[in-house]
């Protein structure tokens, strides 16, 4: 979790965004509505998702790897984590 109130602020303000989406994708689904608006509402959350990764990410690299106190053994571990979590994402 991130460590500074602001950015946890705009984390969970994002993760609630998509659960909407992802609801909205579920009410869509029971009402049958047209398959191209509930794609575009998958893809509207797919974005949000990869949104989320991104600002996560970037808030974990800096209060892990900036602002910590680390040895350079632990940021060299903390890379090797970051790495093989992108490698997941990217397949």
């Amino acid at each position: 979790m991130p460590k500074q109130i602001e950015d946890q602020k705009k984390i969970l303000l994002r993760v609630r965004k998509i659960s909407g989406q992802v609801q909205a994708i579920e009410r869509a689904l029971i009402e049958q509505k047209n398959c191209d608006a509930i794609l575009q509402q998958i893809c509207a959350a797919r974005g949000a998702m990869n949104g989320l990764m991104h600002e996560l990410l970037e808030v974990h690299l800096k209060d892990t790897l900036v602002v910590n106190q680390s040895s350079e053994q632990e940021r060299s571990e903390e890379l090797q984590n970051i790495s093989k979590i992108l490698k997941s994402y990217l397949k």
